[in-house]
């Protein structure tokens, strides 16, 4: 009888030390739907990073009507992946969003155009119909042609913004002249439609000099200040920034772990090796923490818009290390 009450009194303590050491959850929105973009966050997940660090990460895919920074602002996740032309964009309209962590160090982002439309470099841009994503992807193209200053209302000196879907069509179709790709993604859906890279023209926004940081992790200004909030997201980050390691030592099994969580199967296995390979130049070089001096360039890139700018003020307080500094 003595060993019963022993036993079941262990047992009581497992449980109640069980609850106190519950996982913290984490809910993470993605920009785009579940593809190698994201790789980091489901090998986290499929190999352990997020178990060890005490956390049960609910990773949401995104999808065309899906905008990241109103999801958190309805308190739909705890962290966003996000472009920061968007979130500098949203914060400035009055949702407080802050960078914690940078996993992308480079802009994956390019303009593609056909070889025998005549376009070979940015002067002959005028006249022309191109492709752009809008859902504040647009931001770093009118960034560009502001530069340039080349207007976005058509005509002869001008561009034609044809409001382009998440697809290629509008090139494969000859609607446009050029579109809005990604290194990773798009650029070769051009190609797997039969189009090969010597009949294509490409414009990177990192050579170009107006490229901004992509695919960061943001999360609402007034949750910085709970230390427990914190030390929950150093502990995401670290795993995170594992999983993203982990992608690209490993880059097909990496594939084949964002396969099995593809929902949709939408997704092929040729694509996303492919796609994993391309991310994974992205990510490299990157511990997670922001580099001041890229942000900087994006800010400046932004704040080039002319007369219609991206953000109109520098911001103040949109990006902190604090998470990044607290990770043991």
């Amino acid at each position: 009888m003595k060993k019963l009450l022993l036993g079941a009194a262990a047992l009581a303590f497992g449980v109640a030390g069980g609850v106190a050491q519950a996982a913290d959850t984490v809910n993470l929105q993605l920009k785009w739907v579940t593809q190698a973009q994201f790789a980091g966050y489901y090998v986290a997940k499929d190999k352990g990073f997020y178990d060890d660090a005490d956390l049960d990460v609910n990773i949401k895919p995104g999808g065309p009507d899906i905008a990241p920074p109103q999801v958190i602002a309805g308190g739909g996740a705890d962290v966003v992946v996000d472009w920061m032309p968007s979130a500098l964009a949203s914060r400035e309209k009055g949702v407080p969003l802050v960078n914690i962590a940078q996993p992308f160090k480079t802009s994956g982002m390019m303009l593609t155009c056909l070889k025998e439309t005549g376009v070979t470099s940015p002067d002959d841009f005028k006249g022309r119909t191109l492709g752009v994503w809008f859902f504040g992807n647009e931001y770093p193209f009118l960034s560009w042609m502001s530069k340039l200053q080349i207007p976005t209302s058509g005509g002869a000196e001008g561009v034609s913004v044809l409001k382009q879907g998440f697809n290629v069509d509008p090139l494969l179709q000859k609607q446009a002249d050029c579109v809005s790709t990604m290194t990773y993604n798009e650029y070769w859906q051009i190609i797997d439609a039969g189009i090969p890279e010597s009949e294509l023209v490409v414009f990177k926004y990192e050579e170009q000099g107006v490229a901004t940081q992509e695919d960061g992790l943001y999360v609402l200004e007034e949750n910085l200040k709970d230390p427990a909030f914190v030390d929950k997201m150093a502990r995401f980050v670290a795993a995170s920034m594992k999983g993203w390691d982990y992608a690209r030592e490993n880059p097909e099994e990496a594939a084949e772990i964002v396969l099995e969580n593809d929902a949709t199967g939408a997704q092929t296995e040729k694509h996303q090796v492919r796609m994993m390979k391309e991310i994974n130049k992205l990510t490299a070089g990157s511990d997670g923490k922001l580099d001041p001096a890229d942000y900087e360039r994006t800010v400046s890139t932004l704040l080039s818009g002319g007369s219609d700018p991206v953000i109109t003020k520098k911001p103040e307080g949109a990006w902190t290390h604090v998470v990044v500094d607290a990770i043991k």
